[in-house]
């Protein structure tokens, strides 16, 4: 699993998933808040997984250049983002136009059922 990883389970833990994913967690929450497309997220979440990489190598000695692990780091980063993208999304939606839209899950929305009296 290390040399998949590039690194321990323990740093992949510490450095992508606590460190790295807070930081994917909040660039969903920023992306959506600000009514950003989610297509931009790829492209920071990208961004966010060469850091993540360059950190593990910097802070642990871990491969900088292992490509299994940048994509396994990329991939797990990319969940965090879009799970706080979608999440703030439909809270947004939900609040933001309460008489049109009302949450049907954490992460998605649905048009709300209008009454025949309106």
């Amino acid at each position: 699993m290390e040399a998949l990883l590039g690194t321990s389970i323990g740093v992949f833990i510490g450095v992508t998933v606590f460190l790295s994913g807070f930081a994917a967690f909040m660039t969903g929450q920023a992306l959506a808040a600000t009514w950003r497309p989610v297509w931009q997220l790829w492209l920071y979440v990208v961004l966010l997984g060469l850091a993540d990489r360059f950190l593990t190598w910097a802070l642990y000695q871990g491969d900088m250049l292992s490509p299994t692990g940048y994509v396994i780091d990329t991939v797990v980063l990319l969940a965090i983002a879009l799970s706080a993208f979608y999440m703030t999304r439909a809270r947004q939606m939900a609040v933001q136009y309460p008489w049109l839209y009302e949450r049907s899950g954490p992460f998605t929305w649905r048009e709300r059922e209008h009454r025949g009296d309106d």
